[in-house]
Protein backbone atom coordinates (compact mmCIF):
# COMPACT_ATOMS: atom_id res chain seq x y z
CA UNK A 1 0.00 0.00 0.00
CA UNK A 2 2.80 1.93 0.58
CA UNK A 3 4.04 1.60 -3.30
CA UNK A 4 2.05 4.49 -4.99
CA UNK A 5 2.56 6.83 -2.25
CA UNK A 6 6.89 6.09 -3.07
CA UNK A 7 5.84 6.73 -6.70
CA UNK A 8 4.01 10.16 -6.78
CA UNK A 9 6.99 11.53 -3.80
CA UNK A 10 9.75 10.45 -6.23
CA UNK A 11 8.46 11.67 -9.01
CA UNK A 12 7.44 15.15 -7.45
CA UNK A 13 11.36 15.34 -5.65
CA UNK A 14 13.08 13.44 -8.47
CA UNK A 15 16.14 14.82 -6.00
CA UNK A 16 14.96 13.21 -3.14
CA UNK A 17 16.53 9.60 -2.49
CA UNK A 18 14.43 6.95 -0.49
CA UNK A 19 15.62 3.65 1.35
CA UNK A 20 12.64 1.26 2.17
CA UNK A 21 13.70 -0.79 5.48
CA UNK A 22 11.33 -4.12 4.71
CA UNK A 23 11.52 -7.76 4.73
CA UNK A 24 13.85 -8.99 1.88
CA UNK A 25 11.29 -10.80 -0.04
CA UNK A 26 9.44 -7.61 -0.33
CA UNK A 27 12.69 -6.07 -2.17
CA UNK A 28 10.58 -6.61 -6.01
CA UNK A 29 7.75 -4.45 -4.96
CA UNK A 30 10.44 -1.76 -4.77
CA UNK A 31 12.89 -2.36 -7.62
CA UNK A 32 11.19 -0.49 -10.42
CA UNK A 33 10.62 2.81 -8.69
CA UNK A 34 12.97 5.72 -9.59
CA UNK A 35 15.90 6.95 -6.87
CA UNK A 36 14.36 4.23 -4.22
CA UNK A 37 16.53 1.44 -2.83
CA UNK A 38 16.06 -1.58 -0.09
CA UNK A 39 17.82 -2.15 3.17
CA UNK A 40 16.44 -5.48 5.09
CA UNK A 41 15.10 -5.74 8.61
CA UNK A 42 16.34 -9.59 9.70
CA UNK A 43 14.04 -9.37 12.21
CA UNK A 44 14.89 -13.15 13.05
CA UNK A 45 18.70 -12.91 12.50
CA UNK A 46 21.19 -10.17 13.23
CA UNK A 47 18.44 -7.13 14.02
CA UNK A 48 16.53 -9.63 16.35
CA UNK A 49 15.51 -8.01 19.66
CA UNK A 50 16.87 -4.28 20.99
CA UNK A 51 20.42 -4.76 20.12
CA UNK A 52 19.48 -5.84 16.74
CA UNK A 53 17.47 -2.69 16.62
CA UNK A 54 20.24 -0.30 17.46
CA UNK A 55 22.44 -1.94 15.14
CA UNK A 56 19.63 -1.73 12.13
CA UNK A 57 19.10 1.85 13.15
CA UNK A 58 23.14 2.31 12.86
CA UNK A 59 23.10 0.90 9.38
CA UNK A 60 20.06 3.17 8.40
CA UNK A 61 22.16 6.08 9.56
CA UNK A 62 25.45 5.07 7.60
CA UNK A 63 23.38 5.39 4.74
CA UNK A 64 23.25 9.23 4.99
CA UNK A 65 19.73 9.45 5.93
CA UNK A 66 18.53 13.37 6.20
CA UNK A 67 15.34 12.00 7.86
CA UNK A 68 13.05 9.42 8.87
CA UNK A 69 9.33 8.22 7.83
CA UNK A 70 7.82 5.70 9.73
CA UNK A 71 4.74 4.88 8.30
CA UNK A 72 4.18 1.59 10.41
CA UNK A 73 4.45 2.92 13.55
CA UNK A 74 4.75 -0.15 15.51
CA UNK A 75 6.99 -1.34 18.47
CA UNK A 76 9.83 -2.08 16.27
CA UNK A 77 9.54 1.24 14.02
CA UNK A 78 9.29 3.70 17.01
CA UNK A 79 12.29 2.17 18.47
CA UNK A 80 14.40 2.65 15.21
CA UNK A 81 12.49 6.18 15.33
CA UNK A 82 13.72 7.30 18.89
CA UNK A 83 17.03 6.04 18.19
CA UNK A 84 17.63 7.78 14.81
CA UNK A 85 15.81 11.10 16.28
CA UNK A 86 18.51 11.10 19.16
CA UNK A 87 20.92 11.01 16.59
CA UNK A 88 19.54 13.87 15.38
CA UNK A 89 17.52 13.01 12.10
CA UNK A 90 14.62 14.48 11.70
CA UNK A 91 11.18 11.60 12.10
CA UNK A 92 7.68 11.64 11.69
CA UNK A 93 5.02 9.20 12.30
CA UNK A 94 1.79 8.05 10.81
CA UNK A 95 -1.41 8.77 12.62
CA UNK A 96 -3.31 5.61 12.22
CA UNK A 97 -7.10 7.10 13.39
CA UNK A 98 -7.14 4.76 15.35
CA UNK A 99 -9.87 6.85 17.61
CA UNK A 100 -12.62 7.18 14.60
CA UNK A 101 -11.18 3.36 13.68
CA UNK A 102 -12.71 2.18 17.19
CA UNK A 103 -15.78 4.46 16.23
CA UNK A 104 -16.42 3.23 13.30
CA UNK A 105 -16.47 -0.54 14.50
CA UNK A 106 -18.25 0.29 17.15
CA UNK A 107 -21.11 1.52 15.22
CA UNK A 108 -23.67 -1.13 16.05
CA UNK A 109 -25.52 -1.10 12.78
CA UNK A 110 -25.43 2.91 12.76
CA UNK A 111 -24.39 4.66 9.77
CA UNK A 112 -20.88 4.31 8.72
CA UNK A 113 -18.45 7.06 6.62
CA UNK A 114 -15.57 6.73 5.14
CA UNK A 115 -12.42 7.25 6.84
CA UNK A 116 -8.96 8.89 5.23
CA UNK A 117 -7.23 5.98 2.85
CA UNK A 118 -4.18 4.03 4.33
CA UNK A 119 -2.43 5.62 1.79
CA UNK A 120 -3.45 9.23 2.11
CA UNK A 121 -2.13 8.75 5.84
CA UNK A 122 1.24 7.27 4.44
CA UNK A 123 0.90 10.52 2.72
CA UNK A 124 0.59 12.60 4.91
CA UNK A 125 4.02 11.57 6.84
CA UNK A 126 5.80 12.78 3.97
CA UNK A 127 3.84 15.92 3.95
CA UNK A 128 5.03 16.34 8.13
CA UNK A 129 9.04 15.93 6.82
CA UNK A 130 8.24 18.76 3.83
CA UNK A 131 7.14 16.52 0.88
CA UNK A 132 3.64 16.77 0.50
CA UNK A 133 2.13 15.28 -2.77
CA UNK A 134 -1.61 15.02 -4.51
CA UNK A 135 -1.85 11.25 -5.16
CA UNK A 136 -4.40 12.45 -8.17
CA UNK A 137 -0.86 12.60 -9.85
CA UNK A 138 0.03 9.07 -9.59
CA UNK A 139 1.48 7.26 -12.61
CA UNK A 140 0.71 3.24 -13.27
CA UNK A 141 3.89 1.55 -14.42
CA UNK A 142 3.26 -0.83 -17.89
CA UNK A 143 2.86 -4.67 -17.68
CA UNK A 144 5.74 -6.37 -16.66
CA UNK A 145 7.29 -9.34 -18.90
CA UNK A 146 6.65 -12.66 -18.04
CA UNK A 147 9.52 -15.13 -16.98
CA UNK A 148 9.14 -18.64 -19.63
CA UNK A 149 7.99 -20.36 -16.62
CA UNK A 150 5.26 -17.97 -16.20
CA UNK A 151 4.76 -18.04 -19.84
CA UNK A 152 3.79 -21.95 -19.94
CA UNK A 153 1.48 -21.67 -16.98
CA UNK A 154 -0.32 -18.64 -18.94
CA UNK A 155 -1.27 -20.58 -21.99
CA UNK A 156 -3.28 -19.57 -24.07
CA UNK A 157 -2.76 -15.93 -24.13
CA UNK A 158 -5.60 -15.53 -26.23
CA UNK A 159 -7.74 -15.69 -22.92
CA UNK A 160 -8.93 -13.52 -20.39
CA UNK A 161 -6.54 -13.71 -17.67
CA UNK A 162 -8.35 -14.03 -13.87
CA UNK A 163 -6.20 -13.91 -10.79
CA UNK A 164 -8.01 -15.41 -7.63
CA UNK A 165 -6.87 -15.32 -3.91
CA UNK A 166 -9.12 -17.40 -2.03
CA UNK A 167 -7.31 -16.80 1.33
CA UNK A 168 -7.03 -14.00 4.09
CA UNK A 169 -5.52 -13.35 7.35
CA UNK A 170 -8.41 -14.09 9.67
CA UNK A 171 -11.27 -16.78 8.92
CA UNK A 172 -13.79 -13.78 9.20
CA UNK A 173 -12.96 -12.18 5.98
CA UNK A 174 -12.12 -14.98 4.17
CA UNK A 175 -14.59 -16.43 1.30
CA UNK A 176 -15.16 -20.40 2.14
CA UNK A 177 -13.61 -22.26 -0.39
CA UNK A 178 -17.06 -24.53 -1.56
CA UNK A 179 -18.44 -20.90 -2.10
CA UNK A 180 -14.89 -20.01 -4.44
CA UNK A 181 -15.57 -23.72 -6.45
CA UNK A 182 -18.58 -22.39 -7.12
CA UNK A 183 -17.56 -19.10 -8.26
CA UNK A 184 -14.84 -21.37 -10.08
CA UNK A 185 -17.32 -23.71 -11.92
CA UNK A 186 -19.22 -21.14 -13.20
CA UNK A 187 -16.46 -18.79 -14.69
CA UNK A 188 -14.50 -22.01 -16.28
CA UNK A 189 -17.50 -23.39 -18.02
CA UNK A 190 -17.50 -21.10 -20.66
CA UNK A 191 -13.56 -22.02 -21.63
CA UNK A 192 -13.04 -17.86 -22.05
CA UNK A 193 -10.87 -17.53 -19.17
CA UNK A 194 -7.42 -18.87 -17.95
CA UNK A 195 -8.12 -18.89 -13.93
CA UNK A 196 -4.80 -18.94 -11.79
CA UNK A 197 -4.62 -19.36 -8.05
CA UNK A 198 -2.81 -17.41 -5.52
CA UNK A 199 -1.60 -18.08 -1.94
CA UNK A 200 0.96 -19.28 0.16
CA UNK A 201 2.07 -21.82 2.89
CA UNK A 202 2.51 -25.40 2.63
CA UNK A 203 -1.67 -25.79 3.51
CA UNK A 204 -2.98 -23.37 1.03
CA UNK A 205 -0.59 -25.11 -1.41
CA UNK A 206 -2.11 -28.26 -1.49
CA UNK A 207 -5.73 -26.62 -1.41
CA UNK A 208 -5.02 -24.38 -4.20
CA UNK A 209 -3.64 -27.40 -5.70
CA UNK A 210 -6.51 -29.61 -5.14
CA UNK A 211 -9.42 -27.33 -6.06
CA UNK A 212 -7.38 -26.59 -9.37
CA UNK A 213 -7.54 -30.25 -10.31
CA UNK A 214 -11.06 -30.00 -10.62
CA UNK A 215 -11.54 -27.31 -13.62
CA UNK A 216 -9.29 -27.22 -16.92
CA UNK A 217 -9.15 -24.08 -16.73
CA UNK A 218 -7.75 -23.32 -13.40
CA UNK A 219 -4.12 -23.13 -12.35
CA UNK A 220 -2.95 -22.75 -9.20
CA UNK A 221 0.65 -20.76 -9.52
CA UNK A 222 1.08 -21.08 -5.69
CA UNK A 223 4.84 -22.20 -4.60
CA UNK A 224 5.28 -22.34 -8.15
CA UNK A 225 6.82 -19.09 -9.01
CA UNK A 226 8.90 -16.83 -7.31
CA UNK A 227 7.44 -13.26 -5.72
CA UNK A 228 8.66 -11.54 -8.78
CA UNK A 229 7.39 -13.61 -11.13
CA UNK A 230 3.92 -14.04 -9.02
CA UNK A 231 3.81 -10.13 -9.22
CA UNK A 232 5.03 -10.18 -13.13
CA UNK A 233 1.62 -12.26 -13.82
CA UNK A 234 -0.69 -10.16 -11.61
CA UNK A 235 0.26 -7.24 -13.67
CA UNK A 236 -0.99 -9.11 -16.77
CA UNK A 237 -4.31 -10.03 -15.37
CA UNK A 238 -7.50 -8.64 -16.96
CA UNK A 239 -9.12 -8.44 -13.17
CA UNK A 240 -8.28 -10.30 -9.95
CA UNK A 241 -10.63 -11.65 -7.15
CA UNK A 242 -9.27 -11.54 -4.07
CA UNK A 243 -10.59 -10.64 -0.51
CA UNK A 244 -9.58 -8.21 2.11
CA UNK A 245 -6.15 -8.99 1.62
CA UNK A 246 -2.78 -8.62 0.33
CA UNK A 247 -3.28 -10.00 -3.38
CA UNK A 248 -5.57 -7.74 -3.99
CA UNK A 249 -3.36 -4.81 -3.21
CA UNK A 250 -0.62 -5.73 -5.34
CA UNK A 251 -3.56 -6.41 -7.88
CA UNK A 252 -4.02 -2.70 -7.57
CA UNK A 253 -0.32 -1.45 -8.25
CA UNK A 254 -0.30 -2.38 -11.42
CA UNK A 255 -4.05 -0.79 -12.73
CA UNK A 256 -5.57 -4.40 -12.50
CA UNK A 257 -9.12 -4.55 -11.68
CA UNK A 258 -9.56 -5.83 -8.22
CA UNK A 259 -12.83 -7.23 -6.94
CA UNK A 260 -12.57 -7.42 -3.21
CA UNK A 261 -14.81 -9.74 -1.19
CA UNK A 262 -15.20 -8.05 2.42
CA UNK A 263 -16.15 -10.45 5.66
CA UNK A 264 -16.63 -8.67 8.95
CA UNK A 265 -14.30 -5.78 7.61
CA UNK A 266 -14.90 -3.05 5.71
CA UNK A 267 -13.63 -0.77 3.05
CA UNK A 268 -14.52 2.61 5.09
CA UNK A 269 -12.23 1.58 7.37
CA UNK A 270 -9.54 2.29 4.48
CA UNK A 271 -7.56 -0.39 3.75
CA UNK A 272 -9.58 -0.89 0.05
CA UNK A 273 -6.86 -1.84 -2.66
CA UNK A 274 -5.03 1.66 -4.06
CA UNK A 275 -7.97 3.46 -7.08
CA UNK A 276 -10.11 1.12 -7.31
CA UNK A 277 -14.07 2.09 -7.27
CA UNK A 278 -16.40 1.21 -4.36
CA UNK A 279 -18.43 -0.92 -7.34
CA UNK A 280 -15.93 -3.36 -6.91
CA UNK A 281 -16.09 -3.63 -3.25
CA UNK A 282 -18.17 -6.83 -2.45
CA UNK A 283 -19.82 -6.28 1.15
CA UNK A 284 -22.18 -8.17 3.46
CA UNK A 285 -25.23 -6.86 3.99
CA UNK A 286 -25.34 -4.74 7.23
CA UNK A 287 -29.43 -5.33 7.15
CA UNK A 288 -28.27 -9.10 8.29
CA UNK A 289 -25.23 -8.20 10.06
CA UNK A 290 -25.38 -5.28 11.55
CA UNK A 291 -22.25 -5.11 13.92
CA UNK A 292 -19.87 -5.36 10.59
CA UNK A 293 -16.71 -3.95 10.66
CA UNK A 294 -16.47 -5.94 13.81
CA UNK A 295 -12.74 -5.06 13.88
CA UNK A 296 -10.08 -3.32 11.80
CA UNK A 297 -8.15 -6.63 10.63
CA UNK A 298 -10.62 -9.15 10.65
CA UNK A 299 -9.50 -11.27 13.61
CA UNK A 300 -12.28 -10.85 15.83
CA UNK A 301 -16.17 -11.17 15.21
CA UNK A 302 -19.25 -11.45 17.30
CA UNK A 303 -20.85 -15.17 17.80
CA UNK A 304 -23.37 -15.70 14.79
CA UNK A 305 -21.04 -13.73 12.22
CA UNK A 306 -18.60 -16.34 11.38
CA UNK A 307 -20.52 -17.38 8.35
CA UNK A 308 -21.57 -13.51 7.27
CA UNK A 309 -19.30 -13.44 4.66
CA UNK A 310 -21.40 -15.88 2.72
CA UNK A 311 -23.91 -13.90 2.74
CA UNK A 312 -22.30 -12.83 -0.87
CA UNK A 313 -23.49 -15.27 -2.94
CA UNK A 314 -21.17 -16.88 -5.54
CA UNK A 315 -23.56 -15.90 -7.99
CA UNK A 316 -23.11 -12.46 -7.07
CA UNK A 317 -19.46 -12.46 -7.36
CA UNK A 318 -19.56 -14.11 -11.07
CA UNK A 319 -21.70 -11.36 -12.57
CA UNK A 320 -19.20 -8.86 -10.81
CA UNK A 321 -16.29 -10.53 -12.62
CA UNK A 322 -18.14 -10.82 -15.71
CA UNK A 323 -19.45 -7.15 -15.46
CA UNK A 324 -15.81 -5.85 -14.93
CA UNK A 325 -14.04 -8.26 -17.42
Amino acid sequence: MLVPVLRVVTAAYPEVKITVLTKAFLRPLFEDITNVTTLSAEVKGIHKGIFGLLRLSQEAKNLGITCLADTHNVLRSKIIRTLLWFQGIETAGIDKGRAKKKQLIRAKGGEIKPLKKTQERYADVFAKLGYPIDLKTHQFPRRKALSPKTQRLAEPSNKKFIGVAPFAAHKGKMYPLHLMKEVLEKLSISGNYSIFLFGGGEVEIKQLETLANSFTEVTSVAGKLSFAEEIALISNLDVMLAMDSGNGHLAALYDTPVITVWGVTHPYLGFAPFNQPIENQLLVDRTKYPLVPSSVYGNTYPDGYEKAIESISSSLVVEKVRAVL
